[in-house]
C-alpha cells in the first residue's frame, strides 16, 4: 500500500488510485465532478477549532501534529474506515492548502504510517 498526498487544485490521474478528501469544508471552487473524490473523510479531518488555531503557520506545525494525532487518537472509527478504504491500494490523500508539506493530508499519512509500523513492531 502507498499513500501520497496532492491538492485538490492539481489535476487527478489514474496513478492516484484511491482518492480520500482530507479536509472538513470542501474546497472551494471545485466541483465534485471535477476532484474525482472517491471519499470525502470528514470525520478524521481536523477540528474547525485546530484548523483555525494552526492558520498554517509553520511555527506550529509541531503542535498542530501532536494536536491532531490526539484528535485521531480520540477517533478510531473514523481511522478504521479510511484505513478500510485503502487497504492493501494506492491511495492519495487530497487537500486544499496552498501549503503543500505542512497541511493535514500529510500529517494524516504520517499518523497512518505510523500506526502501520507500530502493527508491523507488535507482531
Amino acid at each position: 500500500m502507498e499513500i501520497r498526498t496532492k491538492r485538490i487544485y492539481e489535476e487527478p490521474s489514474s496513478s492516484d488510485g484511491v482518492r480520500v478528501l482530507i479536509d472538513r469544508l470542501w474546497p472551494r471552487g471545485v466541483s465534485k465532478d471535477a476532484a474525482a473524490i472517491d471519499f470525502w473523510a470528514k470525520a478524521v479531518a481536523p477540528s474547525n477549532e485546530l484548523r483555525v488555531w494552526y492558520g498554517h503557520d509553520p511555527t506550529k506545525w509541531p503542535e498542530f501534529r501532536r494536536r491532531y494525532f490526539a484528535e485521531l487518537d480520540a477517533n478510531p472509527e473514523g481511522v478504521a474506515e479510511v484505513e478500510s478504504r485503502i487497504d492493501g491500494v494506492t491511495a492519495t490523500l487530497v487537500f486544499s492548502s496552498k501549503e503543500e508539506r505542512m497541511n493535514n493530508a500529510s500529517a494524516f499519512r504520517d499518523y497512518l504510517e505510523r500506526r502501520r509500523s507500530i502493527r508491523r513492531a507488535a507482531r
